[in-house]
């Protein structure tokens, strides 16, 4: 069985997921540029197989009504999305240790995309959420 493992900055955070991993979606939203200074590259998981160590310092912020946001409440790194009503986490791709094995499979939100960058690595593009549970969705 696959096996990744990951943590923090600081690694006060640290987490290891069972099986294989969903490609990387990138998510362009406002909220997620606001929190990380620029995009979320997220994979996801389900929860029965993301073990945390360390999870009493991962503080939940919930960014909207339908969803929260996990963060490491020492250093800040943001590490997790989960929607209220799916048993999904999504994980962000920089905090796997190396190496990930990750590709790059689609990017979301890009009608709300900031004006300073373009997306020119020819992966998919969605103007909202295409319906799956991802970061920023």
């Amino acid at each position: 069985m696959d096996e990744h493992r990951g943590a923090c900055l600081c690694g006060a955070v640290r987490f290891r997921t069972e099986g294989p991993l969903r490609g990387v979606i990138y998510c362009h939203c406002s909220q997620c540029r606001k929190q990380t200074g620029h995009y979320y590259a997220a994979t996801n998981v389900a929860g029965d197989r993301l073990e945390i160590e360390g999870a009493e310092d991962v503080t939940w912020y919930a960014a909207s009504d339908f969803a929260r946001r996990g963060f490491c409440r020492h250093c800040g790194s943001a590490l997790f999305w989960k929607h209220n009503h799916s048993d999904i986490v999504s994980v962000m791709a920089g905090a796997f240790h190396a190496p990930t094995g990750l590709k790059g499979e689609a990017h979301i939100f890009v009608a709300d995309k900031g004006d300073y960058y373009s997306i020119d690595d020819g992966l998919p593009q969605f103007a909202a959420s295409p319906g799956v549970v991802v970061a920023g969705s």
